[in-house]
């Protein structure tokens, strides 16, 4: 795991004056220490905001290089791998276009040249100009033809670089926990690395794209090109006199304040079924993306389905946009840039008057079309290494971010295989505490208990007394500062979280509310068995939530609204996720308590755990789901099969426990059966006659 911000301040603010004197760079070898330095501002505690702009100082350019030498050759290796010909096609195209304008200019200057010839001479070589005019038209139209191959093919390209870079992105926020994303430096790492993925489309942090080095390239390309065709055909001081001219008149309109023209860009109508998977695409990103979600997400093994349907969906979605845009030739360029040609032969008239000069219009024309040329490119050139400049820090956080490792996670070589016991699990808590990041106060503090594999345990207390952080560390969801607590005999921390959480269930008190249909909201508790009607229907009924499906319009697959979720417009659809059909919360609860027994029938669960599962259910429905909790831990013939946690202020539900933890202020202050805390007359006493 990386360390923490405190432990790095010291070293980034003694080693500031070091860095800026280029001694220091052998010490930053990884991408996040480089990320991470960049941030830092010499002379003071604090750092950049997550996506501000670096200044250009000798310090940031030296972490720069250091990050393209570290990261670039990697990073564009693992992009472009599944298209190798194709990106050595899009490297030689782009360089050869970068070369075009330059022979262009030249091209068009030979044909003006000659008309000027032939006017002044009074002799007109017809067969010559048209051959002049025929390659130049030739030569346009292949222009034309490889700008649209070039085009299509780095279309294919950056689709593909761009699917791995948004698929990587949602693939790490899957897998990394709840405390990962706790800590500041990390989140502010994630989301520079969400700048970076996006910048793919265009969006976020500028445009930034790893395109922005080659169109350096190409525009160093194109600039020297010009220049060079300047130099060639500068020959006398009268070409000297049109140059400065040409420069002028080129350069006066540049410094004129310019109306910014927006373009009006129709998006193409998507049908229904690539509407529906635009939603869920956005659907499953939201999912992976959303803190209200990495609970369950964790919880119920969702990553990999999540990134299956987002992939499903992507696909289906560039499908579609590729049909919408097929390869086609266009000669765009080759008739617009006819038209500068025509343009300057409205000057033949002037250059005729200045026959004893030693200019030709060809020469004014070139001069124009590269001097125009070298100044846009030279601005185009500023603005993309700026931006490149900024890149190369958001690309080492991308980087960084994939080398992240779950805090939950143990070491490989410290990993314990979880293995059942006979009758659900047993769990020994010894002086357990937990304070979560930015309080002073402990949520958890010295929590002690001993609870044995089949029993019950109830937990009460006051609000804000502990017990869902309790229940969140139980179920490897959230971490503890010190203490013990051992699962079957082990230390919990040393099992891998997704393989412990494979063996029990459970309804969180801020329980996720998915925008999709309600049988995924209930499958979601088992994925592998969401495909099964059946089981789904049997999870419903066990929650009594089968009221609920008869008074919706499509049954199981009605779309639940959800208020975390925003669902996306396209013309010529109406989404079918603003369709979503609302619930009340006590509807919602029935839904996540199928959820739970939809994963708690299946074999190999042996600890179930319910954060105040019926608060929003009347007693009679409170009575009939506990009945059903009491019949998911028992075998047929009455043994016990599973260990059961709830926490509840329904006393009357929590005398049904085998045994009852009373906490008070983050601790267990009374641990007992119902009958002994009552004989203790202390707080649960108290508790307990202040109910009835």
């Amino acid at each position: 795991m990386m360390n923490p911000l405190h432990s790095y301040l010291p070293l980034l603010l003694s080693s500031s004056s070091i860095l800026q004197q280029g001694k220091c760079e052998d010490r930053l070898d990884s991408a996040y220490d480089i990320w991470l330095a960049s941030r830092a501002m010499p002379g003071s505690k604090d750092l950049l905001i997550p996506g501000a702009v670096r200044p250009l100082t000798i310090r940031n350019a030296r972490l720069a290089y250091r990050s393209i030498q570290n990261n670039t050759f990697g990073l564009l290796k693992r992009l472009y791998s599944g298209h190798p010909n194709r990106t050595v096609c899009m490297l030689a195209a782009q360089l050869a276009r970068s070369l075009i304008p330059a022979f262009r200019g030249y091209s068009q200057a030979l044909i003006i040249d000659e008309i000027q010839l032939q006017f002044s001479s009074e002799s007109f070589n017809w067969p010559r100009l048209l051959r002049l005019t025929g390659s130049e038209l030739v030569r346009r139209y292949l222009e034309s033809i490889l700008d649209s191959y070039a085009i299509h093919n780095e279309g294919i390209v950056m689709d593909h670089a761009k699917f791995l870079v948004e698929y990587q992105q949602l693939q790490q926020r899957v897998r990394l926990d709840c405390p990962t994303f706790t800590d500041p430096l990390m989140r502010d790492l994630l989301h520079e690395s969400d700048l970076f993925a996006r910048s793919f489309s265009g969006g976020g942090f500028g445009s930034l794209s790893p395109m922005d080095f080659l169109q350096i390239l190409s525009l160093t390309i194109e600039i020297v090109s010009h220049l060079f065709l300047i130099l060639s055909v500068t020959r006398s001081y009268t070409h000297i006199y049109v140059l400065l001219l040409s420069l002028c008149s080129t350069f006066f309109p540049l410094v004129l304040p310019q109306s910014i023209l927006s373009q009006t860009h129709i998006d193409s109508p998507f049908t229904p079924r690539e509407a529906h998977a635009a939603n869920r695409r956005e659907r499953m990103r939201n999912m992976a993306f959303s803190d209200i979600y990495r609970p369950e997400v964790q919880l119920f093994g969702l990553q990999e389905w999540i990134l299956s349907n987002w992939a499903s969906a992507w696909k289906t979605v560039h499908e579609s946009e590729v049909t919408q845009q097929p390869w086609q030739l266009s000669f765009t360029t080759g008739i617009i840039t006819l038209s500068d040609f025509f343009r300057a032969i409205q000057n033949v008239p002037f250059l005729l008057l200045l026959q004893s000069s030693s200019a030709t219009l060809g020469s004014l024309s070139l001069y124009r079309s590269s001097i125009h040329s070298v100044i846009y490119n030279s601005r185009s050139l500023a603005t993309t290494t700026r931006m490149a400049f900024q890149s190369v820090f958001l690309m080492a956080a991308w980087c960084a971010s994939t080398e992240l490792k779950p805090k939950l996670q143990p070491e490989h070589q410290d990993k314990v295989r979880y293995k059942s016991v006979l009758g659900g699990i047993s769990i020994q808590a010894r002086e357990l505490s937990y304070t979560y990041p930015g309080c002073r106060e402990p949520a958890l503090k010295d929590v002690s208990f001993t609870l044995h594999a089949g029993e019950t345990l109830a937990i009460v207390g006051y609000n804000g007394s502990g017990k869902s952080t309790l229940a969140k560390v139980l179920l490897r969801i959230d971490d503890f500062d010190k203490g013990e607590l051992m699962v079957n005999g082990h230390d919990l921390r040393l099992y891998d979280p997704s393989e412990y959480h494979q063996h029990l269930s459970a309804v969180l008190q801020g329980f996720s509310r998915f925008n999709s249909t309600l049988r995924e909201n209930v499958g979601v508790g088992s994925v592998v068995n969401m495909d099964s009607k059946d089981i789904i229907e049997n999870a419903v009924n066990l929650a009594r939530a089968d009221g609920i499906v008869k008074t919706l319009p499509q049954g199981l697959q009605t779309i639940l609204e959800s208020p975390a979720f925003e669902p996306v417009s396209y013309v010529g659809c109406v989404p079918a996720a603003s369709q979503g059909h609302g619930l009340s919360m006590g509807e919602w609860q029935r839904i996540a308590i199928a959820r739970a027994f939809m994963r708690a029938t299946n074999p190999g669960i042996d600890l179930l755990v319910f954060d105040e599962p019926t608060s929003s259910l009347d007693a009679k429905a409170q009575s009939e789901i506990f009945d059903t909790i009491h019949k998911l831990s028992r075998y047929p013939d009455g043994n016990r099969r599973r260990t059961v946690i709830f926490i509840t202020h329904q006393l009357s539900i929590a005398r049904r426990a085998d045994r009852i933890a009373m906490m008070e202020s983050g601790t267990i202050s009374e641990f007992g059966s119902h009958d002994q805390l009552l004989a203790q007359n202390g707080s649960y006493a108290t508790l307990y006659k202040q109910s009835i």
